[in-house]
């Protein structure tokens, strides 16, 4: 039986800024895939790499980390990030065999078992309908820490409802097929955040501190009635829970999730890559980024 179906979309180039290996986006994607076998535990999983304008090396890659797994190489011509999003729920909502499936891009650093925990966390109780590895910093010092949140323990973790996260999250594959219209408006022009309030909230929609806190909160809300108004007025809520701790960071300077101490596991991880990527060149590259995203 397999426990959770996973699409895992990458593509070659650097996005923003990552505190690791920053300019070469190989060895970023190869360190970030590896947490990611690890934080699968002892899941049963069939995976889909959806390759998006990459180049040989990186089929390479995902057979070799894979090598144990059900994977499906999918590559992909430049089709960009709205229709490798699409084509994520796609496959995940025409799968039949997994009951749990998982979205994933491809610049994201996993603690070990992390996933494990998550199927766990949403298999025994049944108001988790979603649930993101990442406890985004955004919860703790913009308009979104005036939300209200419920907070349950289970297993070694406090978990916590949350308003929004990214595009990386675990589901149902009923939950997926029950909100795949509003999961899609994404690769339609909306924004990930308004698709996340059209699922997640309602009358705290009107809460002005958080809403209307400055421009850009004022447009998300805007987007989200533009594109949500059925769903918040006739569809049901759903409820997204992230860890506190985190169990797993973006990988983006900016952004990073709080309370851990992510510059000793990236040390760690490198140690664990080829010995290429341990280069001077790289090591001078982790200094400086490391120096720069201190916390």
């Amino acid at each position: 039986m397999i426990d959770l179906a996973v699409t895992y979309r990458i593509y070659p180039d650097v996005s923003k800024i990552p505190p690791f290996f920053p300019t070469d986006k190989f060895k970023l994607s190869e360190m970030c895939l590896r947490s990611f076998v690890e934080a699968l535990g002892g899941l049963h999983v069939k995976i889909w790499a959806l390759l998006d304008g990459c180049p040989p090396e990186y089929e390479t890659l995902f057979r070799e980390v894979f090598q144990n797994y059900d994977l499906e190489v999918l590559p992909l011509n430049n089709v960009g990030n709205f229709a490798t999003f699409s084509l994520q729920i796609d496959l995940l909502t025409a799968q039949t065999e997994a009951p749990y499936v998982y979205f994933a891009e491809d610049d994201y650093f996993y603690l070990p078992g992390a996933l494990e925990k998550m199927v766990a966390f949403m298999r025994e109780n049944r108001d988790v309908d979603f649930v993101t590895p990442y406890d985004h910093p955004d919860s703790y010092y913009t308009s979104s820490r005036f939300e209200r949140h419920l907070v349950k323990p289970f297993g070694d973790h406090y978990w916590r409802t949350a308003s929004s996260t990214c595009l990386t999250f675990l589901t149902s594959h009923q939950n997926l097929v029950r909100t795949k219209s509003m999961l899609r408006t994404f690769s339609r022009g909306n924004w990930d955040c308004s698709v996340w309030l059209a699922l997640t909230q309602k009358i705290e929609l009107a809460d002005p501190r958080v809403h209307f806190h400055n421009l850009h909160r004022l447009a998300i809300w805007a987007k989200t009635w533009i594109w949500g108004y059925r769903r918040l007025l006739f569809g049901r809520r759903f409820r997204l829970w992230v860890p506190l701790p985190t169990l797993a960071t973006h990988m983006e300077s900016t952004r990073m999730s709080p309370l851990i101490d992510w510059q000793t596991l990236f040390v760690n991880a490198q140690n664990f890559l080829p010995a290429d990527c341990n280069t001077p060149e790289n090591d001078k590259k982790f200094s400086g980024a490391k120096a720069a995203n201190r916390m």
